[in-house]
């Protein structure tokens, strides 16, 4: 069962700061699409279409809406989330617990805000993104899945500095993303 998992301990997920800091800089790879079809159900995908008013096609991200928006409607800085794939190997400690994060995109890249500052333009297979300034920060489903430790990791200074939780991002450039696509600055 997927969430049948000891939680780690914050001096076990600290010690894994290491092999996070050595994820690549200029080009990385997609190791991980999932697409949320509804609250609580996630498939995962070998390929994906991302779209500049839908984002990624057949996800729930404009039909769950946002409570950072007056209205309540989809907020358009966060039709991306995506997270470190070290990161999520880390808190998940096993691939298959890695979609349990809620995150759509899984990627070999570093995501602290030294290198991909808020405008920064990505190339994902034919699609481009860009990395929106609205945060990326855990929830309560964070908590229960992973840990009281693993939130206060991702959400520490350190934590926020490298985005351990990840980044929101949206589609400049409508295009296919496949696992193993490339991902580069542009």
């Amino acid at each position: 069962m997927l969430d049948t998992i000891s939680h780690l301990t914050l001096a076990e997920l600290e010690a894994g700061l290491d092999e996070i800091r050595q994820s690549p800089k200029e080009s990385g790879v997609l190791r991980l699409i999932v697409r949320r079809p509804r609250i609580e159900a996630r498939e995962v995908l070998a390929a994906a279409e991302l779209h500049p008013d839908q984002g990624l096609i057949g996800d729930n991200w404009i039909s769950r809406g946002s409570s950072k928006t007056p209205d309540g409607s989809a907020h358009p800085d966060m039709q991306l989330n995506i997270m470190n794939a070290r990161v999520a190997a880390l808190v998940a400690q096993r691939e298959e617990r890695w979609q349990l994060a809620g995150d759509q995109l899984y990627v070999d890249y570093d995501l602290s805000e030294a290198n991909l500052p808020a405008g920064t333009r990505l190339a994902i297979g034919d699609a481009v993104i860009v990395v929106s300034p609205q945060p990326h920060t855990g929830c309560q489903k964070f908590v229960s899945r992973f840990g009281l430790a693993a939130m206060k990791f991702v959400n520490s200074p350190l934590g926020r500095e490298l985005r351990l939780r990840g980044i929101n991002a949206r589609v400049l450039q409508a295009g296919t993303i496949r696992v193993g696509h490339p991902v580069q600055k542009l």
